[in-house]
């Protein structure tokens, strides 16, 4: 069954103004340059009808939808778009059929779904033999990254084309535009006060659904007199004075802001690092993971050069289970000011990942006998803690009783720096390890 198009009629005054005025040829498609300006090769593959299966990936706002729909009005195929919300198997094989039924007869089909990752393995895996065989053009559109959320398969045969945000001089251009389509407000003369166009450009972030959106709302708001309307920049304010934040909690903004948050603090960036954790708290993240990810970093990338980081990150988090927001933003502002002027060290993380590494290569190494436990007799008649020296009892407290296994006698995995309060740690190492040098001569690895 043939989907339903995603493609409003031109001249339907009862749509948005987005779809009213949507693009149909490239000379009037603003921004993406690096996609289709001239000679690009989107541009190339569009104009001369050249298409292979393909994927636009982009935020919300820039033009994937309406690239598909220039696409629909150059290319010779047939063209059918899919939504992932009532698009069955059942349905998706039966116009898959029918286009490879096309196919055998020269006639191509250009399969265009919008929201692609939100069809499910089946759904995808319901396309893949139709585009292996070149039967069906794919076109998918999508806000998140496709690494994550399409078939591998299906994604090795489809060359990702990443769409940008769009700049204000693009919004600009896409809203004169507007202004001059006959279908935008018909039988209406508009007049924009100096500075609006640029005012709205500036407040949708790059995001052109929201600039028209905004310039709708505007309009419809403006001060008419008959068929004139002019809008001014005291009734734009009304519009714009709370600017909504792009974040999605499940998805690549979520995963981007935290890592910038904690990159930022690594870089020890403190105004960076309270603008990534603002940003994520005003974009509705849940303070607790935020302070998950500080006790992580405490650990993580200051670990033992400043002993008392991690327990200001557990303090941030009691502290966020506590109040809660928007009481505990302070708290996290505090938390990440600190770790980000810390002293930094990974050498307990890179311990970690040594021992990881040793187990994996070496498997279960036996624990040496001095150091078993021997609750039984039958442990002890097997010398389990045999000639165990109880550190206590010795002048310096160690001793050069043997407590790695065999194979690992001598290996070093946990390296300190000179930062901070590790500085003080690598030095007390340094007389742990001449003691042993005077008292034990065990090779080292």
């Amino acid at each position: 069954m043939e989907q339903e198009s995603l493609f409003t009629k031109e001249g339907a005054t009862n749509t948005p103004l987005a779809n009213r005025v949507r693009p149909r040829e490239l000379t009037d498609f603003f921004g993406q340059e690096q996609l289709v300006g001239s000679g690009k090769v989107l541009s190339e593959l569009i104009e001369n009808d050249r298409l292979s299966s393909l994927i636009l990936w982009g935020p919300p706002g820039v033009g994937k939808t309406t690239l598909a729909e220039i696409i629909a009005e150059k290319t010779k195929a047939r063209f059918i778009t899919f939504s992932a919300v009532n698009s069955s198997i059942k349905d998706i094989k039966a116009v898959m059929d029918q286009a490879s039924n096309n196919h055998q007869f020269g006639q191509q089909t250009v399969v265009f779904i919008d929201e692609i990752h939100r069809f499910n393995k089946a759904q995808q895996d319901a396309f893949l033999p139709y585009v292996e065989r070149g039967q069906i053009i794919l076109i998918g559109a999508t806000t998140e990254n496709p690494s994550f959320e399409l078939n591998a398969a299906l994604l090795s045969r489809c060359k990702v084309f990443v769409l940008r945000a769009l700049q204000t001089p693009a919004l600009v251009q896409i809203l004169k535009r507007a202004l001059k389509h006959p279908n935008a407000f018909p039988n209406q003369t508009i007049q924009m006060e100096e500075g609006t166009i640029e005012a709205i450009a500036n407040f949708a972030d790059g995001d052109a659904r929201m600039a028209l959106n905004t310039l709708e709302m505007a309009v419809l708001n403006g001060r008419r007199d008959g068929r004139n309307v002019k809008v001014t920049k005291e009734d734009l304010a009304q519009l714009t004075d709370t600017r909504s934040l792009r974040y999605d909690r499940a998805g690549d903004e979520h995963y981007d802001l935290i890592s910038a948050l904690h990159k930022s603090m690594r870089n020890s960036d403190v105004n960076a690092a309270v603008y990534w954790c603002s940003r994520m708290l005003a974009g509705g993240e849940d303070p607790l993971y935020i302070a998950r990810r500080l006790v992580r970093f405490a650990a993580e990338d200051v670990g033992l050069a400043d002993t008392n980081a991690l327990e200001v990150a557990v303090n941030a988090f009691q502290t966020c289970q506590f109040l809660g927001m928007p009481e505990c933003d302070v708290h996290l502002a505090e938390c990440v000011i600190y770790l980000a002027t810390a002293p930094k060290s990974n050498a307990v993380y890179k311990a970690c990942n040594t021992a990881k590494k040793l187990i994996k290569q070496t498997g279960n190494l036996p624990v040496p006998l001095a150091i078993r436990n021997a609750p039984t007799k039958l442990m002890k008649e097997l010398d389990y803690g045999k000639d165990y020296q109880y550190a206590h009892d010795f002048a310096d407290h160690i001793t050069s009783m043997q407590t790695m296994p065999d194979q690992l006698v001598g290996a070093k995995i946990y390296r300190p720096t000179t930062q901070g309060n590790e500085g003080w740690v690598k030095q007390r190492m340094e007389q742990i390890n001449a003691w042993h040098r005077q008292h034990d001569q065990q090779p080292e690895k």
